[in-house]
């Protein structure tokens, strides 16, 4: 009989669950749950992306490409940067389209951590920086963001926690769960603190085209940081295009060529039928981008309207799709909020300390639903907050 407990890698059993799946399964369980607790579009993918899809298919074209990916989309995205954070990238060199923005995360920390180096990452922030970087062997150093500086990272935050062995910034903007952005004088800040180190930076961009308060700036734009820079985006978010698994990097060629080794043997190449569709994404869709972004506008700031009559004092978010109010005036915890909300009124949102231990006392609640799936879950929540006040939650 094998004992599995001697087999298991110790730092995967040491790995929780995501907190996120959690709330999701949750609601898959229970009849008539109303889920605000997933970051995926409630839009159909362009039609202008499908129909590509359909025509690849069609064709048959669906071999393996390049392992960095189709070089006309690695030159479509090499436009994109260029266009949108004013960055030149090497689309030869200096771009790997990966299978979505996680892998490009995988393979960031990968290729640059090793047992022993620290890792700054800021939180409240997605759940996946701190496992892969266990995994790796090197030591998660948490920034706390706090909300009255709108969940930004300062530049004294940032000093604080640097050490000589700081290896890379982990550098989620805007971010999940809070909705924060940084501005240019914000990432001009960071740069100062950075400028005279070897610490790298992950700048995870996969909200960059949901920014509402003017345009979103990358950090990659700053003088003297691009060359330590690797920028993570993908389709998922901005195209709404969750199930084609695509992202895609850009960075120095000297990281980026030795990320793509890496990415040969665990990955091979990206989906061939989703690439052929992204170039169409790329080249034509900006128009349903900002159809989406209005869209999801409005919403926001029904949102976080809707939440602080109701009490629960809301950061009015800049970017994303999520809103992170604070619910400390229950006397609840995330977790307890979260799971009695669900039980009792069948609405699914997800505590903040899903992403780190400072979301205490927050939950996230995702806004890519309708206006009519907002307003009835809203209206639940309320109810909600009236039973606990009447003392009718136990």
């Amino acid at each position: 009989m094998i004992d599995y407990n001697k087999v298991l890698c110790p730092a995967i059993k040491e790995m929780k669950p995501s907190g996120i799946r959690k709330f999701f399964d949750i609601a898959q369980q229970l009849e008539g749950v109303i889920s605000l607790g997933v970051g995926e579009p409630d839009f159909k993918t362009p039609w202008l992306i499908r129909q590509e899809a359909i025509s690849t298919l069609e064709k048959g074209k669906t071999c393996y490409t390049a392992n960095a990916g189709l070089i006309a989309l690695r030159e479509e995205i090499a436009k994109y940067f260029q266009r949108t954070i004013h960055t030149s990238y090497d689309p030869n060199k200096g771009i790997i389209v990966t299978v979505g923005g996680s892998e490009a995360i995988d393979l960031t920390i990968r290729c640059l951590i090793q047992p022993g180096d620290e890792v700054l990452i800021v939180e409240p922030s997605f759940v996946c920086y701190r496992p892969i970087v266990s995994l790796c062997g090197g030591v998660p150093v948490v920034i706390e963001t706090k909300e009255e500086n709108e969940f930004r990272l300062t530049a004294d935050e940032l000093r604080e926690k640097i050490t000589d062995k700081t290896k890379l910034l982990v550098l989620p903007y805007p971010n999940n769960p809070t909705g924060a952005i940084m501005r240019r004088e914000d990432l001009e800040a960071i740069a100062k603190v950075l400028k005279d180190t070897n610490i790298m930076i992950a700048s995870d961009e996969i909200y960059s085209e949901l920014t509402y308060s003017g345009k979103h700036c990358s950090i990659a734009e700053i003088e003297g940081m691009r060359e330590r820079t690797i920028v993570i985006n993908g389709f998922s978010k901005s195209f709404a295009m969750t199930g084609w698994r695509l992202g895609f990097l850009g960075g120095p060629k000297e990281i980026v060529s030795q990320m793509l080794k890496l990415h040969q043997y665990a990955i091979m190449s990206s989906p061939t039928v989703s690439q052929y569709a992204a170039i169409v994404a790329m080249h034509s869709c900006q128009k349903d981008i900002d159809a989406m972004r209005n869209e999801y506008n409005i919403r926001r700031r029904f949102v976080v309207d809707s939440f602080n009559k109701l009490g629960l004092k809301c950061f009015a978010p800049q970017g994303a799709f999520y809103v992170f109010p604070c619910i400390k005036s229950t006397g609840m915890t995330s977790t307890d909020f979260c799971e009695k909300l669900v039980y009792t009124k069948k609405v699914a949102v997800v505590p903040g300390d899903a992403f780190g231990e400072c979301g205490e006392g927050y939950v996230r609640v995702s806004y890519a639903y309708s206006l009519n799936h907002l307003r009835e879950a809203i209206k639940r929540i309320g109810e909600f907050l009236e039973d606990i006040k009447n003392g009718n939650v136990q």
